[in-house]
């Protein structure tokens, strides 16, 4: 690697999107946000004409969407399901109507208007609590900000014009810029703006190469043909790195490759300790389409197929055909040996298709998840009937969410033992032995956790709610995201109240929050005899890897440490340095060291 002193050398740090090491000379794609005047219409005829400019702007950008999906070359199969919702969004008729209104009842211009539709997306998105539903207003600014180009003429520069091997510098990446990426000329990219459950950190991901979002400030420090490294293992960007530094990372990035493929290797064994314990592995997706690099990156079976999506971005609620291919798809594919079907979790601010229901103060806590469904049977039957048909073709289990007691899953059971009567009342086809399970996300199930356990046949522990209600934290907000820590004391208390009350039913307990995922947590979960772990594919490999060179008796001598310690720094300082020392080829980066 060669590196330059031409530029000071600078270190910047923000949100490890994709992990992998990779360095290159920096291509900066220049963003500026198109002219978004603001006019009042004087006569009719203009306002018309008005309404007709927009309409040309949306056929345009149909047009720029088809021409991106012909030259896709990489992500076949994420790149025309990024599109599709751009296409979504430019045929949603409360979008485009709603823009017209504006045009047509306030007098004003097309750029106006679609500043105060953005606007009211805005406000709607941001009450989410969801982070990936919360980050789908990204999709509705690209397409504002691209419908406003085509309004101004103005022509951004295309991905597809990059040549040669480039770490790509950017504002932001939407969907459409991304799916034209390859690993021919892009070898990483960093940005200002995003997050891990961004499109570019999916995409990313996808691809397997190294990506840094969130950096703030990365595009107004790197110019054109910079040396820059990308640490998306440490979510770290090195602009300019000095010689001792580039030659560190340089071995750094070798060491990782080496372990990446090690870990490869053995992805596809399973997950048993060096005494005999097995764990099962499954991996979170939200789309069918995620499970080829689930099973590659050695996942035995689905632990967690999020179903929000089938509602978002659509003007129409989804039918019952419509979540039973979904379903279908997933449970038929070859090679899935389970998958765990969370009913949505979607209520109040979060239901786009339901625009009668009201405001809440406070969404996290509001009428979402179970208990929207108890509110509105009707529309939980048809994705109860949906996931029933399709357990025909797979072994399904169905999980709940937010559950907060007892009374909650007998209710949820009667329904469900409705809907399975009326099946057979057809005669339609289904699973009779489907396993019902509940998320372990709120403190009351986490009390309640040895009378709940008498109600299912398995829990599954969602650590990214229980992490919050449980240190009262909004993991949103960004002042006090430093308070939310997985290996807090009461966190691992809360774990292993829920896995000893599950232990004691005979029920098996899984856990698929973003913990699950993590290097450092992995021989404290061990300790703590979770039945399967479920996170991203990417982190297979290397959970794999520990359980598999590790054994039950050690991981408890660990937590048994670290549980009697009562300060989260302490924790956290104590298995960094065990992880870091005991794994070395699976744990280099993890305390984020450069």
């Amino acid at each position: 690697m060669e590196s330059t002193d031409i530029r000071r050398s600078l270190i910047l740090r923000g949100i490890a999107a994709s992990p992998g090491i990779n360095w290159g000379r920096a291509y900066v794609i220049k963003q500026k946000d198109a002219p978004a005047p603001q006019y009042k219409l004087d006569d009719p005829d203009r306002v018309e004409r008005e309404v007709t400019r927009f309409q040309g702007a949306l056929a345009a950008f149909e047009s720029e969407l088809y021409e991106i999906t012909k030259k896709i070359r990489n992500g076949e199969e994420l790149g025309p399901l990024f599109i599709d919702i751009y296409r979504m969004i430019v045929k949603d008729r409360r979008f485009v109507q709603g823009t017209e209104k504006n045009i047509r009842e306030r007098q004003i211009n097309a750029e106006w208007a679609l500043q105060i539709s953005l606007g009211k997306y805005r406000r709607i998105f941001g009450r989410m609590e969801n982070l990936y539903l919360k980050e789908r207003v990204k999709d509705i600014e690209n397409v504002v900000r691209s419908l406003l180009q085509h309004l101004s003429g103005d022509k951004k520069e295309p991905i597809s014009a990059i040549t040669g091997q480039v770490i790509v510098i950017a504002r932001d990446l939407s969907p459409a810029d991304t799916v034209q990426m390859t690993t021919d000329t892009v070898l990483g990219f960093a940005t200002d703006m995003g997050g891990k459950t961004s499109h570019t950190a999916i995409v990313a991901r996808s691809m397997e190469i190294p990506a840094v979002v969130g950096l703030q400030r990365v595009t107004g420090e790197v110019k054109t043909n910079d040396i820059v490294i990308v640490d998306g293992t440490a979510g770290a960007v090195i602009i300019n790195p000095l010689p001792d530094m580039a030659k560190r990372y340089e071995e750094k990035r070798k060491h990782y490759l080496a372990m990446e493929d090690d870990s490869l290797r053995q992805a596809l064994l399973p997950a048993v300790s060096r005494d005999g314990r097995r764990i099962e592995i499954g991996a979170n997706i939200e789309f069918s389409e995620d499970i080829p690099s689930a099973l590659e990156h050695g996942a035995e079976g689905i632990g967690l197929y999020r179903t929000e999506f089938l509602y978002i971005n659509r003007d129409d609620l989804p039918t019952e055909d419509e979540h039973y291919q979904a379903y279908r798809t997933v449970l038929a594919h070859d090679g899935i040996q389970w998958a765990t079907i969370r009913t949505f979790d979607l209520g109040g601010d979060k239901f786009l298709s339901d625009p009668k229901l009201a405001d809440e103060m406070n969404p996290a806590m509001g009428l979402r998840a179970v208990r929207y469904c108890l509110r509105e049977v009707d529309l939980f039957k048809v994705q109860l009937r949906a996931i029933l048909r399709a357990s025909a073709y797979g072994n399904a289990r169905i999980m709940f969410p937010m559950i907060s007691g007892v009374q909650e899953i007998r209710e949820v059971r009667r329904i469900l033992d409705t809907v399975k009567t009326e099946l057979r009342g057809d005669k339609i086809p289904m699973a009779e032995d489907i396993k019902i399970g509940i998320m372990i996300e709120v403190p009351s199930a986490v009390m309640m956790a040895d009378s709940l356990a008498e109600e299912v046949d398995f829990f599954s522990i969602g650590t990214n709610d229980l992490i919050q209600y449980a240190l009262a934290i909004d993991r949103i907000n960004e002042r006090v995201t430093y308070l939310y820590r997985p290996l807090h004391p009461a966190v691992l208390r809360l774990i292993r109240q829920v896995v000893e009350a599950a232990h004691a039913a005979g029920i098996t307990v899984a856990m698929c929050g973003e913990m699950a995922g993590d290097p450092l947590c992995a021989m404290a979960l061990i300790g703590l005899e979770l039945d399967e772990l479920s996170m991203t594919p990417l982190a297979i490999p290397r959970i794999k890897k520990i359980i598999r060179e590790t054994t039950v008796e050690e991981a408890k001598r660990l937590l048994a440490d670290i549980m009697a310690l009562t300060v989260t720094d302490e924790i956290e300082e104590y298995i960094t340095h065990y992880m870091v020392k005991r794994f070395p080829g699976v744990c280099p980066m993890i305390n984020g060291e450069t």
